[in-house]
């Protein structure tokens, strides 16, 4: 398994910073890190640092299992349920996660003061997201292949939908 950071300190990894002002129904503004992954077994850990004022990623789903460990700050999630209300979950520094494969769709974010979250995927069928855009119309997803590639490369994971 490649492991680009030795440590998950937040002080030593290299962040990468993703706003979006065209999303208006809520405030993305994160960073995050690639720690390590293997491809073959759909495996990938990162770093997720949402800003402070309760900076958002993407709306999306994880198709692949997820386990989150909050390091630092909280993290919120407003999950959107099937008969479309939501639920709100909220987590603190030490809360740790297992999510099974193919959740809910959600909004995430931190607290006020920010957060940081370790995120360990497997996906065996390589895929780890769902993004949808704000109508939840369109969706495009994102695999452990195409993530690697977009650090590799420096652009930003998961911004746009795919095209054919």
């Amino acid at each position: 398994m490649p492991s680009l950071s030795p440590s998950f300190d937040a002080r030593s990894v290299e962040w990468r910073r993703v706003t979006d002002p065209s999303v208006t129904g809520y405030r993305i503004d994160f960073e995050y890190s690639l720690l390590g992954y293997d491809e073959a077994l759909g495996r990938l850990d990162m770093l997720l640092r949402y800003a402070p004022g309760r900076g958002h990623c993407r709306r999306h789903r994880h198709v692949a299992s997820t386990l989150t460990l909050v390091l630092e700050g909280e993290q919120h999630l407003v999950e959107l349920l099937p008969d479309g209300s939501t639920k709100a979950i909220a987590r603190k520094k030490g809360d740790y996660a297992l999510a099974s494969p193919d959740a809910l769709p959600h909004l995430e974010c931190g607290g006020e003061d920010g957060g940081t979250v370790m995120l360990s995927m497997t996906a065996p069928d390589g895929i780890l997201f769902e993004y949808f855009d704000e109508t939840m119309r369109e969706s495009w997803p994102l695999s452990v292949t195409e993530f690697v590639a977009a650090w590799t490369s420096g652009a930003v994971y998961g911004a746009t939908p795919q095209t054919a």
